[in-house]
């Protein structure tokens, strides 16, 4: 008998497949019988777990905008008074982390949240807003002579850096993940640097 966990878990292998096949080949290029045959289940099996390739696309794009928001304000609470630059430092490798491990997802929001029903998009975009004003608050700590317009666009221009890493490299040609992280870091710090100068 199947437990919630092993429910679960098989939730989260389809979604990961589904981003992965979706980011590959487009929404409209994957049918759902390949995400079930990638998971080892029937495609029509997919539909005890969701409505639709539809379901999937929203629970994909909709889920990483609420854990990008979540995972900031945990990183905002467990600063604990140690200051505005630790906590930038915490956000940038919070979506480093994400941006690295991530990727389908990247290429997904870009081509596909369009096909999003209004309803999911329209989350998606608050929970983006919510999570972009976090960092400008804390940007405008750090740099307090920041005005709120320079401190958006910043913040903005550090995320389009980030999440250009489906277009890195792949295998061999890019150094380690700890390596690239710290030069995604340094590129980040000094992208706020210049704009704060």
């Amino acid at each position: 008998m199947a437990t919630r966990t092993d429910a679960s878990t098989r939730r989260e292998q389809i979604l990961k497949e589904a981003a992965r096949l979706f980011a590959e080949r487009g929404f409209h290029g994957v049918g759902v019988d390949e995400i079930g045959a990638a998971v080892g289940i029937s495609g029509p099996g997919l539909y005890r777990h969701f409505a639709g390739k539809d379901a999937m696309l929203a629970e994909l794009l909709v889920g990483i905008s609420g854990q990008l928001l979540t995972g900031a304000k945990r990183r905002l609470a467990e600063a604990d008074g140690g200051g505005a630059e630790q906590v930038l430092d915490s956000l940038i490798e919070g979506h480093i982390d994400f941006a690295l491990d991530d990727r389908p997802l990247i290429t997904l929001h870009d081509r596909e949240l369009d096909r999003l029903r209004d309803s999911d998009r329209k989350m998606v975009r608050q929970l983006q807003r919510q999570y972009v004003e976090l960092w400008v608050g804390v940007v405008r700590e750090v740099y307090p002579g920041l005005g709120e317009p320079a401190a958006r666009s910043a913040v903005h221009s550090v995320f389009g850096l980030l999440n250009s890493t489906p277009h890195l490299g792949r295998g061999g040609s890019l150094p380690g993940r700890g390596a690239t992280a710290e030069l995604l870091h340094r590129m980040a710090r000094g992208a706020f640097a210049a704009v704060g100068a």
